[in-house]
């Protein structure tokens, strides 16, 4: 709750004392009504509209005077705020705002608060389901933080007359939403102060200046004349002509063709940002501008045939989208659109569509290659410009060399997929980067489905005596054995995720010289920041991955580097053994049965305990700075 900066019993020094000090207010928690006017609004809106709506509800909150002092307010909050907060909502609960000559303008620009994850957007669904009231109740509850009895005692002074509805439907929404109105929420994607600017039409504002201008010299002329003729006495109606088509009409702001942003095809060699940005436009049709306008519209205007990798916002684009290819495929007419946020992929025919996908924050690799086309378990990529040489291999066959890739202006023939988490042999791309990027950077890409192929890479078993590695390119002998055998167990095979790394955290010598089992941590992270991980033991004999634990989360990444996996097998001579392994910092391991447990120091991080028969048990591992920790689950 807000700190009481006003002395509600202190006397009134001249009448303007109260719209100064709740001038005064209204700058100290400006940021903070905003919010709660942003929350409150119509979630349906479009998101600059939204945002300025909101910085003009608390603009237009304070008062031109007061007549008499705010009234006490729950608790200890400022009274002042209070009033004003009552006023933003009451403007918020309004059916038709009235049309605002002071309120805020943005020419030539527009606003956009931060994108955020699968969580805020469906939020942002539940939330345009409501209606005024129940919006206003839940920015009360979750913004703002109020019991619900306070909550409804504002809603009241609003004008609302079923508070307890509204906050019943309200507490529907944080709950299927995973919000607890006594929590702490992230609502950085719910923020007006934080914004996001883009460009709006360039084109089309040129456009309209000339024909506002236009009107106005014809305007002016008119008016002249017919001054001029009324001067005069002649009655004769003046006549305007012009010469030349008539200005173009405004379009919107991501529609047409003559908006699409083409880079230089060198550009690539000249930036430092080496992503989707530096794609140049290719492909027979970048001039065919019916194409190019029924791509764009279908993005400006989602559809029926519009379809979203999860996580994915299906709004139309958030600044002019970069034109990277159009041409025909297989017969197929195919354009690809970049908006700095996401790849559109419009194609035409009886199983077209629109397909978007998350692509920010992309780099050389993850910016190496785009499904263009999929026809069953082929595709055809478009590599980026800056791929000197591609390659495909079965992820199953490391020893078996590569095979060369054919891609005229960056288009390979249709190539074998395959998923690469079913253990059947995915074929995946090995590209080449040109020495102008990076000298002898080869790396790898993985077809899963979607538009953007996972990257793989792989985090070679430590060096005890050194700090903790980073993963590397999955191109090494090393890299593609482990791969070759543990690639099917990864947690996450499906459309969206941007880097798979494979992690071998130990090695462990097995009992009675059968060999060596590896200890491996297989990590999926996706393009929305959300990741999982998966334990697996590679044994000596085995057919496959042992999956041993996983989950969501962050586990195996560079922010928790610290794990413990066990399995069970069973030795050449049929003996039972429990086998447990740790990352690097794991210096002791425990093992609790129904009636016997194992507790050790572990030097080579790794723990083989002889059992009669399976059964359930605990595993914990002990860091080396005496925290515990137990498998992924």
């Amino acid at each position: 709750m807000a700190e009481r900066t006003v002395d509600s019993a202190a006397p009134a020094r001249g009448a303007a004392r109260p719209v100064v000090q709740a001038e005064a207010a209204l700058v100290r928690h400006y940021r903070r009504l905003v919010r709660l006017a942003y929350v409150a609004l119509p979630a349906g809106r479009d998101r600059h509209s939204r945002v300025l709506a909101a910085h003009t509800a608390v603009q237009r909150a304070l008062p031109s005077r007061w007549t008499r002092r705010p009234e006490p307010a729950t608790g200890d909050e400022d009274p002042v705020y209070a009033a004003l907060r009552l006023r933003v909502l009451r403007d918020g609960l309004r059916p038709r705002p009235a049309r605002r000559l002071l309120a805020p303008r943005v020419w030539g620009l527009r606003l956009f608060t931060p994108h955020g994850g699968e969580q805020d957007a469906a939020l942002e669904q539940a939330l345009a389901a409501l209606d005024a009231p129940a919006r206003a109740a839940f920015a009360l509850r979750v913004v703002e933080g109020l019991t619900a009895p306070e909550a409804a005692e504002v809603l009241r002074q609003a004008g609302v007359e079923q508070a307890e509805r509204a906050l019943d439907a309200a507490a529907g929404v944080g709950a299927a939403s995973g919000i607890g109105a006594a929590a702490e929420p992230d609502l950085s994607a719910f923020d007006p102060c934080a914004v996001r600017v883009q460009p709006t039409d360039l084109l089309s504002r040129r456009r309209m200046l000339t024909a506002v201008l236009l009107v106005g010299v014809l305007g002016l002329t008119t008016t002249t004349a017919v001054l001029s003729g009324t001067a005069t006495g002649t009655g004769t109606a003046p006549v305007a002509s012009t010469t030349g088509p008539a200005p173009a009409p405004p379009v919107g702001a991501a529609a047409g063709p003559a908006r699409l942003v083409r880079v230089p095809a060198d550009l690539w060699q000249h930036t430092a940002r080496i992503d989707f940005t530096a794609w140049p436009a290719r492909g027979d049709r970048r001039e065919d501008a019916a194409l190019l306008g029924r791509a764009t519209t279908a993005w400006e205007r989602p559809g029926p045939q519009t379809r979203a990798e999860p996580g994915t916002d299906t709004a139309p684009p958030i600044a002019p989208p970069r034109l990277l290819y159009a041409g025909t495929v297989d017969g197929v007419a195919v354009v690809l659109l970049y908006d700095g946020q996401r790849l559109a992929r419009y194609t035409e025919g009886r199983d077209g569509g629109l397909d978007l996908a998350r692509a920010d924050d992309s780099d050389v690799t993850t910016a190496g290659a785009v499904a263009l086309l999929r026809r069953g378990t082929s595709v055809r990529y478009l590599l980026a410009p800056w791929v000197e040489a591609a390659e495909t291999r079965r992820i199953d066959r490391p020893e078996t060399p590569a095979r060369p890739l054919d891609h005229p202006d960056g288009l390979t023939p249709a190539t074998p997929g395959g998923v690469l988490t079913d253990c059947r042999g995915a074929t995946v791309l090995q590209l080449r980067s040109s020495p102008v990027v990076a000298e002898k950077h080869a790396f790898l890409l993985a077809d899963l489905g979607g538009l953007v192929p996972a990257h793989l890479t792989y985090t070679p078993p430590p060096d005890h005596s050194q700090p903790a590695r980073a993963p590397r390119e999955a191109t090494g002998p090393d890299a593609l054995q482990a791969w070759a055998r543990a690639g099917c167990a990864a947690p996450d095979g499906t459309p969206g995720v941007k880097q798979l790394n494979l992690w071998a955290f130990a090695v462990q010598p097995l009992p009675q010289n059968a060999g060596s089992a590896s200890w491996v941590c297989l990590r999926a992270d996706r393009w929305t920041g959300e990741g999982s991980a998966a334990t697996a033991v590679l044994l000596p004999a085995a057919q496959g991955p042992q999956r041993t634990g996983g989950g969501p989360g962050r586990s195996c990444s560079r922010f928790e580097q610290d794990t413990v996996g066990w399995a069970w097998w069973r030795s050449p001579q049929g003996t039972e053994f429990l086998l447990a392994a740790g990352s690097r910092r794991v210096t002791r391991l425990t093992v609790k049965g129904p009636d016997w447990s194992a507790d050790r120091p572990v030097p080579d991080h790794t723990l083989a305990v002889e059992r009669p028969a399976r059964a359930n048990v605990q595993v914990e591992g002990v860091l080396d700075g005496g925290t515990r920790i137990g498998p992924q689950h």
